[in-house]
């Protein structure tokens, strides 16, 4: 038990009785729930069609299972409840997950944390508003700023040049904003960043307030730090109104299961949250995906879950002390504060998507991603130490040969300062042409152009075309801009 006391866990209201909260805080409401679904099977007449899988391709049972397609329903069965509103086992989930990340409230989210982004734009801002957005955001902060019609006002992160990478968001840089354009009143960052650079969230938060500007924290790739003191500080604890994570990233849930939560001192109106999720989420939403968000909750909250978080630090610690010692091999640590179980790597004499290539059809080991620079490792609850043994053991390797590629011009990760002519939703919606992407320089882009992952934007609407998005492009033969 003093093993789970040295553990971060974020009650912030309740300070005694911590062992007794974060073993109840191990319950399974929603997973209970469907277990006595699943034991007590009724004749159905109703969605979804392939009726507990006797309407399925034989493949697909073969696949995934009997039991698996049996548990493939939607909510408002067998006293499972419903998501909105949120009643039954599910309702009582989603309140052991606030009370588990400190929130006031807490959404469940089966479409990603794409959707959580876009409820977030939609309920939050409107045509008149303006709004100081991290440039390294997630596309699908764009996308609800485009549904709202909100003006987008830049903050550039840093540059890691040597990495080709977005870094940190300075607070300095926020307040020289908020202080020049008294009319944004909402601050939308992401922290970290995809290869897991982290920004002092609390000077950004304490500036926010100085300026009565609420904020927003994409914390998708940050939903284990609830869980660990060696992981950095949650943004919900240092005084963000809502912040968004993706526990199908890394907290073990299934593809697509997220969380939007809303901080106990929250700016904002709990029922516009909630609105906006109405008009914007399913309406058939996947018990399977909703009972993995309360099984990752439940697992990282009880002894075994905080064992497997202990060994992917551990390992992601190993991975670096080892890695010092491959020659030509580097890894992302210095002068940032990081995630440390992100794993950010460049190898001397080769692009980061040529590593990729040689790992995967040399070793069969498969990463991240891959940029121009470097690539990305995740140290996952789901790994195991021989894993991370037999990487390093590669990477010896690698740095030993000589490799013949032919020269590179691609580039992945964008660092162009945008020159911004028309607001955002205007250009999406103003008359446009398709035309070839070299003939679209000087040009105003009508479209989104941001590669997934990690889906940071090269291009948005409204922007002018310069030649260095060019390399950026290499997928694209013709671009849409707006029409002269």
């Amino acid at each position: 038990m003093t093993g789970l006391l040295q553990n971060k866990i974020s009650f912030s209201s309740i300070k005694d009785n911590l062992c007794d909260m974060f073993n109840s805080n191990a319950k399974t409401p929603l997973i209970d729930a469907m277990q006595n679904y699943k034991k007590n099977p009724m004749t159905g007449f109703h969605i979804p069609g392939h009726n507990r899988g006797a309407g399925v391709h034989p493949k697909l049972i073969d696949l995934i299972g009997k039991d698996a397609l049996a548990l493939d329903c939607t909510d408002e069965f067998d006293n499972l409840g419903t998501l909105h509103p949120a009643t039954g086992a599910i309702k009582q989930a989603q309140e052991l997950a606030a009370a588990t990340y400190g929130a006031k409230r807490t959404f469940f989210i089966t479409s990603g944390s794409t959707s959580a982004n876009l409820a977030l734009a939609f309920a939050l801002t409107s045509p008149f508003d303006e709004v100081l957005i991290g440039r390294n955001c997630h596309r699908s902060v764009l996308t609800g700023l485009i549904i709202s019609g909100a003006k987008v006002n830049w903050v550039i992160p840093k540059k890691l040049n040597d990495w080709s990478i977005f870094g940190n968001i300075e607070a300095q840089a926020i307040e020289e904003k908020l202080k020049n354009n008294r009319n944004i009143k909402l601050v939308w960052i992401t922290n970290p960043t995809y290869e897991g650079v982290v920004s002092d969230i609390k000077k950004i938060s304490e500036v926010c307030k100085k300026y009565k500007a609420a904020l927003i924290v994409d914390e998708a790739h940050g939903s284990l730090w609830n869980y660990n003191q060696k992981l950095p500080t949650t943004a919900l604890e240092l005084g963000a109104d809502a912040v968004v994570h993706s526990l199908h990233k890394t907290g073990g849930a299934m593809t697509q299961a997220s969380m939007l939560h809303l901080s106990k001192n929250s700016k904002f109106e709990e029922e516009k949250v909630i609105h906006a999720l109405k008009l914007l989420h399913t309406t058939s939403p996947s018990l399977l995906l909703l009972a993995s968000l309360d099984a990752a909750r439940a697992n990282l909250s009880s002894s075994s879950g905080q064992k497997m978080l202990n060994n992917a630090i551990e390992n992601a610690i190993y991975f670096r002390k080892e890695a010092k010692k491959i020659e030509n091999l580097s890894v992302l640590e210095n002068n940032v504060e990081i995630d440390i179980t992100k794993l950010f790597i460049k190898m001397k004499g080769l692009s980061g998507l040529q590593l990729e290539y040689i790992l995967e059809h040399d070793y069969k080991i498969e990463v991240e991603s891959a940029s121009d620079a470097g690539l990305l490792i995740l140290s996952n609850i789901g790994n195991t130490r021989a894993e991370f043994e037999y990487l390093i053991k590669c990477l010896k390797e690698i740095s030993q040969k000589k490799y013949k590629f032919e020269h590179e011009n691609i580039k992945i990760m964008p660092l162009i300062d945008p020159e911004i002519v028309m607001n955002l939703r205007e250009a999406y919606f103003a008359p446009k042409e398709l035309i070839d992407k070299f003939d679209a320089i000087g040009r105003i882009s009508s479209q989104v152009v941001a590669l997934c992952p990690p889906g940071i934007s090269i291009l948005l609407p409204g922007e002018i075309i310069k030649k260095e998005h060019l390399p950026y492009l290499f997928t694209y033969d013709k671009i849409e801009v707006i029409r002269e």
